[in-house]
C-alpha cells in the first residue's frame, strides 16, 4: 500500500501563487506515474498535470503556461507550482500515485482564489 499525502493548500487572492507537494512512499517511487487532480464543487474530478518516471508532463489546457509539476525522486515528492491563480482554480486538489494496475490517492488539499 502506498501512502499519499498532499500539502501546501490555502487562501491566495487572484494573481497569487501557491505550491502544492505530494509525498508518497515507497522504495520504488521513481517508477510511478505521479498526477495532480482537482475537484470543484458540483464539478466532476479533473486532471491538472501529470509527469512520468521519464519526467515527461502533460498539463489541462485551463492551467498550462501557469501551473508547473516536478518531481523529486530522492525525497519521493511530486510538487504542484501554481501561479497566476484565478478563482476558476478554487477546488480540492488531490495528488495520484500511479504503478502498474495500481493507483493511491491522498485525502485532497484545499486551495481557495478568492479577494
Amino acid at each position: 500500500q502506498v501512502q499519499v499525502v498532499e500539502s501546501g493548500g490555502g487562501l491566495v487572492q487572484p494573481g497569487g501563487s501557491l505550491k502544492l507537494s505530494c509525498a508518497a512512499s515507497g522504495s520504488l517511487f521513481r517508477f510511478y506515474y505521479m498526477a495532480w487532480y482537482r475537484q470543484a464543487p458540483g464539478k466532476q474530478r479533473e486532471l491538472v498535470a501529470n509527469i512520468s518516471p521519464g519526467d515527461t508532463t502533460n498539463y489541462a489546457d485551463a492551467v498550462k503556461d501557469r501551473f508547473t509539476i516536478s518531481r523529486d525522486n530522492a525525497k519521493n515528492t511530486a510538487d504542484l507550482q501554481m501561479n497566476s491563480l484565478k478563482p476558476e482554480d478554487t477546488a480540492l486538489y488531490y495528488c495520484n500515485a500511479k504503478y502498474g494496475r495500481n493507483e493511491f490517492w491522498g485525502q485532497g488539499t484545499q486551495v481557495t482564489v478568492s479577494s
